[in-house]
């Protein structure tokens, strides 16, 4: 049985098209999930353009943020059945038995491989999931919605997680994008002052943040970190995609302040980092997520607390991906839904 799906085939810009692609064969601890919805994620549209910063195992079926039904498990699953509405974390290969695996960071272990680069992702109708990766989904929570745990994921991560943030904090969100929002989101649920700062160009798309009780700035933050005592923001999220958004962080960030960097930017620096050590901030990498982070943001979508309404911003049947795509790199929307046939 085979379906199409959506298949990065080549390094070679724009190297993606719709192929048909056969349905995965269970092995003793997977299952196969049925996929109802899988939301585009910006890696999706950088393998589309060429201009990621990963290896990719050619040709791969993108997507790796989905939920859908269970249709079939291996002879080890126990505690899945055909029907259960489950959601994926993005690990699909892992040492377990590395150190970092073994600590409950699976996310950080070298040897991951995720879903849309490393093997076949979900924008097809059915994708193999190892049962260790799954969660199930609120009754009260769509597919749509469901798809986006991911990227919630990733802002948890990102922002909860390291546990700096405290009612109060004045927080800069730096880069306008789903991540850069959703975080910004997490931000106003743990009881911060936010800003979100973006470009010109990203005007449409910091109308969500709005929606979510922050403040928007185009261009320079300078003025809004220091407004309170003229020392700056207590904590930074460098959501943007270039590297010359750190040094934009430092300057915002007040002494004794964060940064937590989520924006991947392959640009080598070219400033200094003194500002750093003089102002004794703390600079934090994040990177993925974990089980019990999906479990807490699955928990915010059902009972309510996390609306992903206004990061939504269109769904599209599978033959019309590319579509989904352009209106996403084109900042008009700020997440696209696929839905698989």
């Amino acid at each position: 049985m085979s379906s199409i799906g959506v298949v990065n085939f080549s390094s070679t810009p724009h190297s993606v098209e719709l192929r048909e692609v056969e349905r995965p064969i269970a092995g003793d601890d997977d299952v196969i999930v049925q996929v109802e919805a899988v939301s585009v994620c910006g890696s999706d549209l950088h393998q589309w353009t060429g201009s990621q910063s990963w290896p990719v195992n050619y040709p791969v079926v993108l997507g790796h943020e989905f939920g859908g039904h269970i249709v079939e498990h291996g002879k080890n699953v126990l505690n899945w059945h055909e029907g259960d509405r489950v959601v994926s974390e993005t690990a699909a290969v892992v040492d377990m038995s590395s150190p970092m695996s073994r600590s409950g960071r699976y996310n950080l272990d070298p040897n991951r491989k995720g879903f849309g680069y490393g093997v076949n992702g979900a924008m097809t109708r059915y994708v193999k999931v190892p049962q260790r990766l799954l969660h199930s989904i609120p009754t009260s929570v769509s597919f749509e919605h469901a798809a986006m745990t991911e990227p919630s994921s990733v802002a948890y991560s990102a922002v909860i997680a390291p546990g700096k943030i405290k009612p109060g904090d004045r927080i800069v969100v730096m880069g306008p994008g789903p991540i850069g929002i959703l975080c910004a989101a997490m931000a106003r649920l743990a009881g911060a002052q936010v800003a979100v700062v973006g470009l010109e160009r990203d005007r449409q798309r910091l109308q969500a943040a709005l929606t979510y009780g922050c403040e928007i700035i185009i261009g320079d933050a300078t003025d809004w970190a220091l407004a309170v005592d003229g020392l700056g923001a207590d904590g930074v999220v460098d959501a943007a995609g270039v590297s010359a958004s750190l040094k934009s962080a430092l300057s915002l960030v007040r002494p004794a302040g964060w940064i937590s960097k989520v924006g991947w930017g392959p640009q080598p620096l070219d400033f200094s980092l003194d500002p750093l050590v003089q102002k004794n901030v703390t600079l934090q990498g994040t990177f993925s997520h974990n089980w019990p982070m999906w479990e807490r943001v699955l928990r915010l979508l059902e009972i309510g607390t996390l609306d992903l309404t206004p990061v939504l911003g269109g769904v599209y049947p599978i033959e019309q991906w590319q579509v989904a795509f352009e209106k996403m790199h084109s900042g008009e929307i700020l997440k696209s839904i696929l839905k698989p046939v």
